[in-house]
């Protein structure tokens, strides 16, 4: 599927922001500092990131055409998508950028009649509530498979000497 430009601006106390999915625009210096340590994805390497990115729908926050922020959306485009690696860098939060980030994501037009949206998060539960999002009902319950050491193994060595 191919992805439609997606762009929109909203001022917040004088100040201009955007969203935008032009990838051209990312700033993957400010997305791993950022990322490398958050306590989701530590240790990323700038090269898993990248390809993380390729793989998905990417939204960038900007204030004054730098990145301040960014997500990703996972998705077969029919059924699911995943939210992933929202954040909003320190300095610019409290102004409802989150918010505005996420809610701008599910109004997407390329990501609408999904039966299912999900995400991880640890501590914003009451942000995404404010969106819909909920846990899921019991039995439902999700599984994963972790890695923790993917980012410092030999297989990481193996793919950076290959690359």
């Amino acid at each position: 599927m191919t992805e439609q430009p997606y762009h929109l601006v909203k001022k917040i106390g004088g100040a201009r922001y955007e969203i935008d999915t032009d990838r051209a625009r990312l700033d993957f210096r400010v997305l791993h500092a950022f990322l490398v340590n958050s306590h989701w994805a530590k240790g990323i390497p700038l090269a898993v990131l990248e390809r993380a990115v390729q793989g998905s729908m990417p939204f960038g926050l900007y204030r004054g055409g730098r990145q301040i922020g960014f997500a990703r959306v996972v998705t077969d485009h029919a059924t699911f998508a995943y939210l992933a690696d929202v954040f909003v860098l320190p300095e610019h939060r409290g102004r409802g950028l989150a918010r505005w980030l996420v809610g701008s994501i599910l109004a997407h037009p390329g990501l609408q009649g999904l039966r299912r949206w999900l995400l991880g998060t640890t501590y914003a539960h009451g942000l995404y509530r404010k969106l819909g999002f909920a846990e899921p009902a019991g039995p439902f319950s999700f599984m994963e498979r972790l890695d923790r050491e993917v980012y410092t193994g030999p297989g990481l060595a193996a793919e950076a000497a290959s690359g």
